[in-house]
């Protein structure tokens, strides 16, 4: 079983490499080019290419700068040499860009990763609905050194797809919080946004092969 899969925002490869690893044919897209030169990677806007034929599209954090509740406090008072019309309008293409990948009509299978939301972020979104689940990277996790063993609440939107079940071992109490504790710099956002190779496999696992099934159903 094969699904065609489209992984937008990423340029880490992570969750690429994962579905490729599961069998499926996955393709990873942003306006930047990838972190590691990959042929499966198309420099480009998600809009631009999920208009092609996919089975699944897992869209990772999508620009959520002034979308987080975390960084409402910036459209009253925007950090320094910003002003507040330019981080509403920030809001408003941010809303823009999770309303069209949410919204997509012809790809049955679709997951969009964000933090919690704000109120004006909601208000904006074309067809809005809570999040299907919420998920910590720990849940994923086996290795308490690893990669997966941190604290960030993660809510995913899912339109055809199962919620996630965990497959980690660990219980939370060792999670760190370096995601939330990244070090001030022009990479800070690059941090923040890499995705989980644990959480990544599992969804390669469960929506892959859903994905996948529900594709061989469709051309039976």
């Amino acid at each position: 079983m094969m699904a065609r899969v489209l992984v937008g925002c990423e340029t880490s490869g992570i969750v690429r490499e994962a579905f490729l690893a599961r069998g499926h044919d996955a393709w990873s897209c942003d306006i930047l080019p990838a972190d590691t030169p990959s042929n499966r990677h198309i420099v480009g806007d998600v809009r631009d290419v999920m208009r092609g034929a996919w089975d699944l599209m897992f869209v990772a954090h999508p620009p959520c700068t002034r979308l987080t509740n975390s960084g409402v406090r910036w459209l009253s008072v925007p950090p320094p040499g910003r002003t507040t019309a330019e981080m509403w309008a920030d809001l408003d293409e941010g809303a823009a860009l999770f309303s069209a990948v949410w919204n997509v009509p012809h790809i049955p299978c679709v997951a969009v990763e964000n933090p919690v939301m704000h109120r004006h972020a909601k208000a904006r979104i074309a067809g809005y609905a809570p999040p299907a689940q919420t998920v910590q990277p720990w849940q994923y996790g086996t290795d308490p050194d690893g990669p997966d063993n941190e604290r960030k609440r993660t809510c995913f939107w899912l339109r055809g797809l199962p919620v996630l079940t965990p497959t980690g071992t660990l219980d939370g109490t060792t999670a760190r919080d370096s995601v939330h504790k990244a070090s001030p710099g022009p990479d800070r956002w690059k941090q923040r946004s890499r995705f989980f190779p644990g959480l990544a496999a599992a969804m390669a696992h469960q929506w892959g092969d859903h994905a996948a099934r529900a594709y061989e159903r469709r051309a039976a």
